[in-house]
């Protein structure tokens, strides 16, 4: 019998056992899975045959048969050069799924200061919270205090698997039997999903060896340059999580979640935030900050075998500021990082040759389907840039980058108030694009008339 709201036959609504409950589950993680990769090949070669896939994959979960496909090896050179490992898209649907399973459980245990992989606590909310903490621990900026940032020495190669195993049994043994509701002991989390199959995927992802099946994507020289604090190809046995996983995001919050409460609770530092292996500490006393070094230095070696970078410990009057998630805070303003400066410029005057390629096609030929997607990518890449930069003081930089003369994006869009957004032409648009765009805009007159900034200047 099926669900009155559902389309799926596969499902047996009159028996909601665990067996049943984890075929819904696994849709639910290849339907997050596949966000931002549904142009992918590995996506599109999957969703071909999405639910005879999926099924075949529940069928391996349940009879324990189920195995890590290879994954694919490169590198990446921006923002910074490290190795990446992704996943076939089968194994990224059960990364999901477990991460859907504990993730609930974990995250009440968590920091409130621990930022990475946690819904509503991104960047954004991470910079936001540093800036407060720094407003607050200098009193509105009228008292003197110090900051300290570090940074841990290959992170994610560094994390010895023995010891996230008994990290992640107490964290989620600790709660296991707790009820859901504090008012209502009537359910427990162990009521919600099989634990035991649980934690067999779990053991399946976290003690595989990536590198011993991979698929080489480029040549071998890519990874020449690359420190071997970084590759998981010269890490020790038992070490090391592939960059690129989501289990690894979530897993590397669990192996520094008894650091966090070293620092809040044994440290006493009131003003802490942390971002994966990036964490900042402020505070009024610098002997606190340099004392507080040395402890963290030797908890980190005798508790999780993890190692500063002696080239980024940073120690800093707050007047002069510090670079964080890629900006730069300091006193009443944010800005970002000189890399996303110099990338946005790249990025417009890319923009501005791909229209301009445009232009001479429409002259010669007329606007053509394959003209207004080029348009959509060049909107989409501009906007990329002022969705983040809206959040800082970066309205000088947006209007001398942007508002210059001769501009190809002017022919084709428009910038709307204080250059929060770029937005195209309806003629130019697709259909389904008409309904995002306003008519409250800068003209292209107004251009050379925008000598002011709003109050985030």
């Amino acid at each position: 019998m099926l669900c009155p709201n559902s389309q799926l036959s596969i499902f047996d609504w009159l028996t909601p056992d665990f067996s049943s409950q984890l075929k819904y589950d696994l849709f639910r993680a290849y339907y997050d899975a596949r966000q931002n990769k549904r142009n992918t090949f590995n996506q599109l070669r999957f969703e071909i045959e999405h639910e005879r896939n999926l099924l075949t994959l529940y069928e391996r979960i349940l009879d324990h048969t189920y195995e890590i496909r290879k994954s694919i090896a490169f590198i990446v050179n921006e923002p910074v050069k490290r190795e990446i490992f992704a996943a076939d898209f089968s194994d990224r649907v059960i990364h999901h799924l477990i991460f859907n399973y504990i993730n609930p459980i974990l995250d009440t245990q968590f920091s409130e200061d621990s930022y990475s992989c946690r819904i509503g606590k991104g960047t954004h909310y991470a910079i936001e919270r540093m800036t407060g903490y720094l407003k607050a621990c200098s009193a509105d900026y009228t008292q003197d205090c110090h900051v300290l940032k570090l940074d841990i020495k290959g992170y994610f190669m560094a994390i010895n698997k023995h010891l996230l195993w008994r990290k992640l049994q107490k964290m989620i043994n600790s709660v296991r039997y707790a009820p859901l509701n504090p008012e209502d002991s009537s359910h427990c989390w162990n009521d919600c999903f099989d634990f035991d199959l649980v934690w067999w995927l779990m053991d399946k992802v976290i003690w595989h060896d990536p590198i011993k099946s991979c698929i080489i994507k480029g040549k071998m020289s890519d990874w020449d340059g690359l420190p071997p604090t970084k590759s998981l190809f010269h890490n020790p046995p038992d070490c090391g999580l592939p960059i690129g996983n989501l289990t690894s995001q979530l897993f590397s919050n669990v192996y520094l979640h008894d650091f966090d409460c070293f620092v809040k609770k044994e440290l006493g530092a009131e003003y802490y935030g942390r971002y994966v292996d990036d964490f900042v500490i402020i505070h009024r006393d610098k002997a606190f900050l340099l004392d507080a070094l040395d402890k963290i230095k030797c908890y980190l070696q005798e508790q999780s075998g993890l190692v500063l970078h002696p080239n980024k410990i940073y120690l800093q009057h707050y007047s002069k500021g510090f670079a964080f998630l890629g900006v730069y805070i300091k006193p009443y303003r944010c800005y970002i990082a000189n890399r996303t400066k110099r990338k946005f410029h790249r990025a417009v005057s890319e923009c501005d040759k791909r229209l301009a390629k445009v232009r001479i096609l429409e002259t010669k030929e007329g606007i053509s389907k394959t003209s207004k997607i080029e348009i959509e990518k060049v909107r989409a890449t501009i906007n990329s840039y002022l969705g983040v930069m809206r959040h800082y003081s970066t309205y000088n930089l947006r209007r001398k980058t942007l508002l210059k003369k001769h501009r190809a994006i002017f022919k084709y869009g428009f910038l709307e108030t204080h250059l929060h957004k770029y937005s195209v032409h309806r003629k130019y648009l697709n259909k389904n694009f008409k309904r995002h765009e306003t008519n409250n805009f800068y003209s292209v007159d107004f251009v050379w008339a925008a000598t002011r900034c709003p109050n985030d200047c």
